[in-house]
């Protein structure tokens, strides 16, 4: 069992890595393989819209989100986090989501999910919303706590006074590492979930 935490904060060993570590160290008890993926610090363009990667599997602009992808492909679960910008996850972050899950066309259902976010104050659950909605169109199950996964404060330092939210991480690695041995269980017995596609229905008739 493998579940990737990727790190969405410029800053490497900031808040966000803060709440990662933690999820990460309760995963890593729970005997599934963890790692941080720092993302935050990197240059990542937005998608174009070439459709290139309809073709090809993989996005035209070739750099850390192919690498990246193969890493995710692999994974029974993925942890996203990110520090919070006007009320919204890290530009940089938004870019790598948006051609991560777009450009890779290997199916995700049933890899588990969850969204990380850290803000001094406010804007946590808007940001914790936009993550989540990458999953929720993959058909992977997102990952539970015992309150909505956030940790505050401004610096690192902060973040390790927040016990209610470092609690709220190694709950949340508790649940995920649950679900993912619980899925790969289920997989055995009843295989995969039933799946149709192709209808795709404009808003607009021509």
């Amino acid at each position: 069992m493998k579940v990737i935490l990727i790190n969405g904060s410029p800053h490497k060993t900031g808040t966000t890595f803060t709440a990662l570590n933690e999820a990460m160290s309760t995963l890593r008890a729970e005997g599934i393989e963890a790692e941080i993926i720092q993302v935050g610090n990197l240059g990542i363009r937005g998608c174009t819209g070439c459709l290139c990667c309809k073709k090809t599997g993989k996005c035209a602009i070739n750099d850390e989100v192919n690498q990246i992808a193969e890493r995710f492909e692999e994974a029974d679960g993925i942890i996203v986090g990110s520090p919070v910008y006007y009320a919204s996850p890290n530009g940089s972050l938004i870019s790598f989501m948006d051609r991560l899950f777009y450009s890779s066309h290997f199916d995700k259902t049933m890899k588990v999910g969850a969204a990380v976010v850290c803000a001094r104050r406010g804007g946590c659950t808007a940001s914790f919303d936009v993550i989540n909605k990458y999953f929720t169109i993959s058909g992977m199950p997102v990952a539970p706590s015992t309150y909505w996964n956030q940790v505050h404060g401004a610096v690192a330092e902060d973040a390790l006074l927040d016990e209610e939210g470092l609690q709220t991480m190694r709950n949340l690695a508790h649940n995920m590492a649950f679900l993912v041995k619980s899925i790969a269980l289920g997989k055995k017995s009843y295989g995969m979930p039933k799946k149709e596609s192709g209808a795709r229905t404009n808003f607009i008739k021509r």
